[in-house]
């Protein structure tokens, strides 16, 4: 898999993100993507070959890891890197389709009309659409450490395990490094909590900039509106006393 393109085409999403996002897409490609292209795939990349078992029936090692490694860590962990990243081209893909809009706005009505004021401001419905891929990050990052941990029972990975499955049911086979491996996990596993915690914390800051930027122009307006009444009030206001006076005398 090529990371390096998939860096590029994130890069263009980290100018719209705010100081959340740009330590979650920091993160992601330090801690996540860098240790896993660098140690974890090198790692789990003969563990076929070093599973071995206490019998030399053919086809049982190939049996007892499917049955245990359903689906590797690596594989598991690439398929969670690819799909984290795919909801922040949403917010590119509709900075572009604005950008599109501005144009062709700009070619009708000449160089100087603007249908934005800035086309990668988060109002309307870029805000809705930066705040939805919010929630698909964190859901998809909450069901992949679910599956992690369903799959190899609470992020374990013991030293030996007791196959299951026909033909080679009560067989011990032995799991090649063991602790270097929990320890990835380990690490994995924390990094993806994290980034869940930063997409928490930004969906909370968005919508809390949302209601006070809301707050203010409802308050702005309710003292426009008080101005405008007393000079209305200022305008039509006539006396009568002079009226009074003037029949008087």
């Amino acid at each position: 898999m090529d990371w390096k393109s998939l860096e590029s085409l994130l890069s263009g999403a980290n100018k719209y993100s705010t100081g959340f996002g740009r330590i979650w897409l920091t993160l992601v490609f330090v801690f996540r993507v860098m240790v896993f292209v660098v140690a974890a795939e090198r790692v789990w990349s003969d563990e076929n070959h070093n599973f071995d078992c206490d019998t030399k029936r053919p086809g049982c090692p190939n049996a007892c890891y499917d049955y245990y490694f359903p689906i590797t860590h690596t594989r598991l962990w690439a398929l969670q890197l690819v799909f984290i990243t795919c909801p922040s081209f949403l917010v590119v893909m509709h900075v572009w389709y604005r950008e599109e809009r501005e144009r062709k706005y700009r070619v009708k009505h000449g160089e100087g009309a603007k249908l934005y004021d800035n086309t990668g401001q988060k109002h309307g419905g870029l805000w809705w659409t930066y705040l939805l891929s919010l929630i698909a990050k964190t859901t998809i990052e909450v069901i992949f450490l679910y599956l992690l941990h369903v799959i190899y029972h609470n992020f374990d990975m013991p030293r030996s395990v007791q196959c299951d499955v026909e033909p080679c049911r009560h067989v011990t086979c032995y799991i090649a490094r063991p602790t270097e491996k929990k320890v990835f996990t380990y690490f994995m596993v924390g990094a993806s909590a994290v980034c869940v915690v930063l997409n928490i914390c930004e969906m909370f800051y968005l919508v809390s900039m949302r209601i006070l930027h809301c707050c203010q122009n409802t308050s702005g307006g309710r003292k426009s509106e008080c101005v405008a009444c007393n000079t209305i009030k200022l305008v039509d206001y006539k006396p009568t006393y002079s009226v009074k006076e003037s029949k008087q005398s």
